[in-house]
């Protein structure tokens, strides 16, 4: 009889030919448990949000993938449950985050602005993909400018509409003449032949290249006042200036000397040196403990200002003319004419009136000019004219030694008030706005000083740079006893990311000296740089589209300017080392065209300098393109947030 094996029996499965199919089998169907479990995934794939704050280049990246054998897509993902609702009752916890990082609910809100409900819609428009996004495809690469452009200032070299003014006595051809709509700026600034990477700083204070400002009038027109020479292939800066030919420290050590409450780098932190040359004075005053914002017009030494940036000190294209200056009221407690050939006293004092505006409560004035100290006829007449106008605007003259002169501005409104009703010039009307200053004409009146005393309450350096200031309780802003918690917010916010941004980025192994923060709001950018002891300057923009915070800036010890980004700033092509632009591009796409402000971002920036522009998403990848279209290097980072978040980190570098 036939015998039957069982295929459980020991002799079946120890059969070769058996445990071979078991094990095919089994392999088989693992494989196949494995692959139904991963299509089955709820994965998404996102090119976009893939990409994390890395410090890989790009170009790696593309190499990489490159070189790989390249992958099927995957299947459609199935769709996730739906999300449970969400339960009622649920009382979420609302405040503001203090200096500590704690939230506080104990705040309030300013009145209801109507306007906010359009302004939140437009804006919900822009991150759908609205009318802005339409210009999102490739963009063309720029081509770069005439060499004749080289130093072009758009605003200051509109020649078409200068030739056209009837008169120009009062300096307006000096004044701002920006180029029409369809006229802008298209192309990118050239740099000089054999333009070389700066001097670093300290020693670009004494020494720039010959062959980034290959001027030489100033050496011929001010080499015997100890201005400035040329040693070979640089300019040198022995200190000197038209009234100090000996040094601006000995100059300086004058001035405390004959006023010692100035007290440089404690009372006295922000400065502004009107006619400044190649700016020795704001460059020496540095080592005080002061920051100067160095200004002069762009006449026929037109390249003083552009020697000044070169060094690395604080300057800015500026003429005292027809219109006020971009700067707030009590902005400055120190303000300095050396020789500036700026007649004070004409037109009733109106440019002294200026001066008065921007001058701090108690501030001074230091003038050092021939009619101090010659005795000619003429210089002497002056002399007297400057007296009684000073006089009828309350300034004290405090000291005269030499050929030096010091007033000092009153405190308050007392003595205004005190003068007969006849004396001139007047005081301004109540309702003027001294911090209203873009494109305001000068106005010969006095303005009045706030009867609460802010701005003249300022703390010592450098305990004011943190401290709010009395005039953040005076801004036109919707929130009211929460500004101090926002204000201390901003600067840790700042503080927190500057910290990256030093570190990561290695700021401090970079040649930075010159800072631009476009959108400076509090100026707690500038703040967190000084405390993380990054040596530069920072010049704060607020822009006209902004709530005005530009006082209270001032009254941190710092210093900036009031500015409309649909149209370029006065200052010489090739300034800054870093450009940084928080929200600037979302605000702004509304008003301005994104192209020319990256035009004139490119114009500003010095060869091998950065950007860092942080924004919403939609607003991101355009500009990118942009960048890329003027031949700038690009990265982009998820922000602190993760790849999810609605903005993320731009940086640029425009390649020497």
């Amino acid at each position: 009889m036939r015998t039957t094996t069982s295929y459980f029996s020991s002799e079946y499965i120890t059969n070769p030919h058996t445990f071979i199919k078991i094990l095919v089998i089994s392999f088989l169907s693992l494989s196949f448990f494995f692959a139904v479990k991963h299509f089955s995934s709820d994965t998404t794939y996102s090119p976009e949000l893939s990409r994390t704050f890395s410090l890989t280049a790009d170009s790696t990246t593309s190499a990489v993938n490159s070189s790989a054998t390249p992958l099927s897509p995957p299947p459609t993902a199935v769709s996730p449950p739906p999300v449970p609702p969400k339960p009622e009752n649920v009382v979420e916890r609302t405040g503001i985050v203090d200096e500590s990082g704690a939230m506080t609910e104990n705040f309030v809100i300013g009145d209801y602005d109507a306007s906010l409900i359009e302004n939140a819609a437009n804006e919900s428009l822009v991150e759908r993909g609205g009318e802005s996004d339409d210009n999102l495809g490739k963009i063309e690469r720029f081509r770069v400018c005439d060499e004749s452009m080289r130093e072009y200032i758009p605003c200051l070299d509109n020649v078409e509409v200068v030739s056209r003014l009837s008169l120009s006595e009062k300096g307006e051809k000096y004044e701002r003449h920006c180029p029409v709509k369809g006229k802008e700026l298209d192309c990118l600034v050239p740099n000089p032949k054999r333009y070389k990477d700066h001097i670093p700083w300290p020693r670009s204070r004494d020494e720039v290249w010959y062959d980034n400002v290959p001027h030489t009038r100033l050496v011929e027109d001010k080499g015997g006042q100890n201005w400035i020479s040329r040693n070979k292939d640089k300019f040198t800066f022995p200190g000197g200036g038209t009234q100090f030919i000996h040094g601006a420290n000995q100059y300086l050590d004058q001035i405390s000397k004959m006023v010692p409450d100035i007290d440089f780098g404690q009372r006295v932190r922000v400065a502004l040196d009107v006619g400044c040359g190649v700016a020795s004075f704001g460059a020496f005053l540095l080592d005080r403990n002061v920051t100067t914002l160095s200004v002069a017009p762009k006449d026929v030494h037109e390249n003083q200002i552009q020697f000044a940036l070169e060094r690395g000190v604080p300057a800015m294209v500026a003429v005292f003319a027809t219109h006020r200056l971009l700067y707030p009221s009590q902005a400055f407690d120190l303000v300095h004419c050396s020789r500036c050939r700026i007649n004070w006293t004409r037109d009733d004092g109106i440019l002294l009136l200026e001066v008065n505006r921007m001058l701090r409560a108690g501030g001074y004035f230091v003038w050092a000019a021939q009619p101090v100290y010659k005795h000619e006829n003429k210089l002497q007449e002056q002399w007297k004219e400057m007296e009684n106008l000073t006089g009828r605007l309350c300034w004290e003259l405090i000291a005269k030694e030499g050929y030096i002169a010091i007033w000092r501005k009153p405190q308050n409104n007392t003595c205004y008030l005190a003068r007969n009703l006849d004396v001139q010039p007047p005081l301004c009307d109540a309702n003027d706005d001294p911090d209203n200053v873009w494109y305001v004409p000068l106005k010969a009146c006095i303005t009045r000083l706030p009867e609460n005393g802010y701005g003249a309450n300022v703390t010592t350096w450098p305990a004011r740079l943190h401290y709010p200031p009395d005039r953040l309780q005076s801004i036109k802003m919707d929130a009211f006893l929460s500004r101090n918690d926002i204000y201390k917010a901003e600067s840790k916010y700042w503080k927190d990311i500057t910290f990256s941004y030093v570190n990561v980025f290695r700021w401090k192994t970079l040649n930075v000296r010159n800072v631009m923060d476009m959108r400076a709001r509090y100026g707690g950018f500038a703040a967190a740089l000084h405390d993380h002891g990054v040596d530069c300057w920072v010049m704060n923009v607020v822009p006209i589209s902004d709530t005005n915070t530009l006082p209270v800036i001032y009254d941190r010890g710092l210093i900036g300017v009031v500015h409309d980004w649909c149209e370029p700033f006065d200052t010489y092509p090739r300034t800054y080392d870093i450009l940084n632009a928080a929200g600037l591009f979302s605000k702004e796409q509304k008003r301005c065209n994104i192209s020319t402000i990256m035009l004139e971002m490119n114009r500003i920036l010095r060869p091998n300098g950065h950007v860092y522009i942080r924004d919403a998403n939609s607003v991101i990848y355009k500009v990118e393109e942009i960048a890329k279209a003027m031949g700038w290097i690009t990265h982009v980072f998820d922000n602190g947030e993760g790849p999810n978040a609605g903005a993320k980190l731009l940086t640029c570098e425009k390649r020497l």
